[in-house]
């Protein structure tokens, strides 16, 4: 087994060990297989991939990053974002923290903000709202109650700014609290190892 994923496994959070009562059982400390990958397989997955997945509607593929690439990943949260290869090992590290709705968040206000049309950004911004702002929502974020509020009250005539404000504090969340413990994981050590063999 690779042991950068050994390293992540064994310093998981403990409520993997407590997962809900509908989880499959554990046995010998790891779970059995799921149809679904859990976050230590993707990081498996991620890691022994050449390049992050293809999209078969888009036909994109990022190609693995250079070292000098991975390297300004530690320097500037904007330029691990701004990458695509970064943007997806972010997003598995933040799996393993139970956070990943953070990113998805802020990646919808993105794509929100390119929105043209009135009717589809009465559509989208009700959407966003309803998966990631309202109370009780499936992937919540954790915002104070008046900017929830302010979002609410701006659903019927929504302006492409209306969630700005929400998506600067999720931004400043994950900037001052996951990045910095994402630069020191072993996923992103692993990473810069491997951009080393491949220079």
């Amino acid at each position: 087994m690779n042991s950068a994923l050994y390293l992540a496994w064994c310093h998981r959070p403990a409520e993997m060990d407590t997962l809900n009562s509908g989880s499959e059982p554990f046995v010998s400390g790891f779970p059995k297989e799921k149809k679904q990958r859990t976050w230590a397989s993707r990081f498996r997955y991620f890691l022994q991939n050449p390049s992050s997945p293809q999209s078969s509607s888009s036909r994109k593929i990022f190609h693995r990053p250079t070292l000098d690439e991975v390297n300004q990943w530690a320097k500037s949260f904007d330029c691990l974002l701004s990458h695509k290869y970064g943007q997806a090992a972010f997003s598995i590290f933040l799996k393993s923290e139970f956070c990943e709705e953070n990113l998805q968040f802020w990646l919808a206000c993105q794509e929100y903000k390119k929105t043209k049309s009135l009717s589809q950004l009465r559509t989208r911004a009700r959407s966003i709202y309803e998966e990631f702002v309202k109370s009780e929502s499936p992937k919540e974020v954790n915002l104070d109650f008046h900017t929830k509020e302010a979002i609410a009250q701006s659903l019927q005539w929504p302006a492409l700014s209306c969630f700005y404000k929400a998506q600067q504090i999720i931004y400043s969340l994950m900037e001052n609290s996951s990045y910095p413990r994402f630069i020191e994981s072993e996923l992103y050590k692993e990473l810069c190892a491997r951009a080393r063999r491949h220079t």
